[in-house]
């Protein structure tokens, strides 16, 4: 079946080439993978590219792992000459990050110790290498 998985996603991505920058359809890509990735884990996504109705910041993919509501930053590229994707999460992409996961957690009525916010860095090799951090941040920073 994961055959299967890896057509529809590459025919997906050539259409998205298409139409799309080639930088949005990249991206997109890779939350395409880091779904998957994540589900074959046993995370339970229930949301992509939320953004708080306020602006400021957007989160890529929202997930349940147990009782833990995951916040999940997807970082791409296609190789790491320039260094690992994830070195693109700096201080002011962070505290976007915490601003849009208050949001949603205030919304969906989750107890702000139970959020955590784990970074994805995705290698577009063949096959994709994937690197999961979980907790790559704490939540207890200030805004």
């Amino acid at each position: 079946m994961s055959w299967l998985y890896r057509l529809a996603d590459r025919a997906r991505h050539r259409a998205r080439m298409r139409r799309w920058d080639p930088a949005q359809a990249a991206g997109r890509r890779g939350e395409d993978l880091a779904h998957r990735y994540l589900e074959r884990r046993g995370f339970t996504v229930v949301a992509r590219n939320y953004r708080p109705p306020s602006g400021g910041g957007e989160i890529d993919l929202v997930a349940w792992q147990g009782d833990t509501l995951v916040f999940v930053e997807v970082k791409s590229r296609g190789n790491d000459e320039y260094g690992a994707p994830d070195r693109n999460v700096n201080q002011e992409k962070r505290a976007a990050l915490l601003r849009a996961g208050r949001d949603y957690a205030r919304r969906a009525s989750v107890p702000w110790e139970r959020v955590r916010f784990d970074l994805l860095s995705i290698l577009f090799t063949e096959p994709p290498s994937i690197n999961h951090r979980a907790d790559a941040f704490t939540t207890l920073q200030t805004l």
